[in-house]
């Protein structure tokens, strides 16, 4: 008797080929779903990577062109007597072409400049949050057209490269 006290049972026996079978499924599944989530992000990956027109994205690698305005020296508003400004601008442009066609329209960019400027106080400038707001101010200035091959479009930014007021 003690011989079948060892012995597994049948039912015993049933329940170990169950839970073989079982684990070899389990170990399907999962492989199926590792290989299903694969497939799915090697799908997106191409999807991202390709553009509308079904070209390959390629990212543009040109260096910022930067163009360099000639000191501007101006009379601002008067508050407490006689104040000036001197400043150099350099403009952020998209490209060299684009820097080619302002150099062409500087004058008139210059004339922007300068009355925007002169329309100015020294306190409405003076600080940190007065100069960005003066640059936000020039570039839009800088950007309406004025002609048909206006320029001002291709500003992606104005820099102040000095900046003193007297």
């Amino acid at each position: 008797m003690a011989s079948k006290a060892n012995a597994p049972s049948r039912e015993d026996r049933g329940a170990r080929v169950e839970k073989k079978s079982g684990g070899k499924k389990m170990t399907l599944i999962i492989a199926s779903a590792i290989l299903l989530l694969g497939a799915g992000g090697g799908g997106a990956a191409w999807y991202m990577s390709r553009t509308q027109d079904g070209a390959p994205f390629q990212a543009r690698h040109e260096p910022p062109v930067f163009v360099n305005l000639e000191t501007f020296t101006v009379n601002l508003q008067s508050e407490h007597g006689d104040q000036h400004l001197q400043t150099n601008l350099t403009l952020k442009m998209e490209d060299s072409s684009a820097a080619d066609l302002i150099k062409l329209h500087m004058p008139e960019v210059r004339n922007r400049v300068l009355l925007l400027l002169s329309s100015k106080a020294a306190s409405q400038i003076n600080g940190v949050e007065g100069k960005k707001k003066l640059a936000s101010e020039l570039l839009e200035e800088i950007k309406q057209p004025s002609s048909e091959r206006s320029p001002g479009h291709a500003v992606q930014s104005v820099l102040f490269t000095s900046f003193v007021i007297q």
